[in-house]
């Protein structure tokens, strides 16, 4: 009796289902059952791509070229043979295109801030595909959890100025599943604002005057004190 034909696989053979362009890949599809000859035909969401015929129980292979936008989304195999009617359809393989992410722009409402307030930096960028992933960085250091943005909007953290180091060049960095593609912000600064910087100089001149006043009153000690005591104790 003839066998009866069994639902196709279609598996990856090549590639990956995160596919960029100007990439290859390979999909196979056999049914384990059924009387040969056998007959297979690729769909792109219902639309016929490709047809294979096979003689034996050996899979048929596709080879798909990625060169647009189009060449991705769902795909499936439909198997027949003589015994079979209306032949019988695979799982579905779906294709996803990703895109390198553009340089991430790092930015705050405010570029001026003064000791105890409280900032905020955003890291954005506007190509790729998602998700994708920011890291903030004060110099060479992380300053930050990871954070990984499913959404296209910009990963924003919080910053507490509580000394002067904390005005130092900030960075961040973006990447996302595109190959070899991690890409770094501009440097953002925080300036000290005006009437603290106003405030520092004042302290700074204080302090400037006070060590005069002392370094003049030792000298003026000099000849009414130290050299009396000198000579006394002679």
């Amino acid at each position: 009796f003839p066998e009866i034909l069994s639902n196709p696989k279609l598996v990856l053979v090549q590639g990956t289902l995160n596919v960029v362009m100007k990439q290859n890949v390979t999909l196979s599809c056999l049914s384990q059952a059924g009387s040969p000859p056998f007959r297979y035909t690729l769909f792109k969401h219902n639309q016929q791509v490709s047809a294979v015929n096979r003689s034996d129980l050996t899979p048929a292979l596709f080879t798909l070229p990625i060169s647009s936008a189009s060449d991705v989304g769902e795909y499936k195999c439909k198997a027949e043979c003589n015994n079979s009617s209306g032949g019988k359809y695979s799982n579905s393989l779906n294709f996803t295109l990703i895109e390198p992410i553009s340089k991430p722009v790092l930015s705050s409402p405010t570029s001026q801030a003064k000791k105890g307030q409280n900032v905020t930096l955003s890291c954005f960028s506007e190509n790729g595909s998602l998700p994708i992933t920011y890291l903030f960085f004060k110099g060479k250091q992380n300053i930050s959890p990871q954070k990984t943005m499913q959404k296209r909007e910009a990963a924003v953290i919080f910053l507490f100025i509580d000394s002067l180091s904390d005005f130092g060049t900030y960075k961040c960095k973006a990447n996302n599943s595109f190959p070899n593609n991690t890409k770094y912000s501009n440097s953002f600064n925080f300036t000290l604002a005006a009437e603290d910087r106003n405030r520092s100089q004042h302290l700074i001149i204080s302090l400037g005057l006070i060590l005069l006043l002392l370094i003049i009153g030792f000298a003026l000690a000099i000849p009414f004190f130290i050299i009396p005591l000198y000579k006394a104790s002679e």
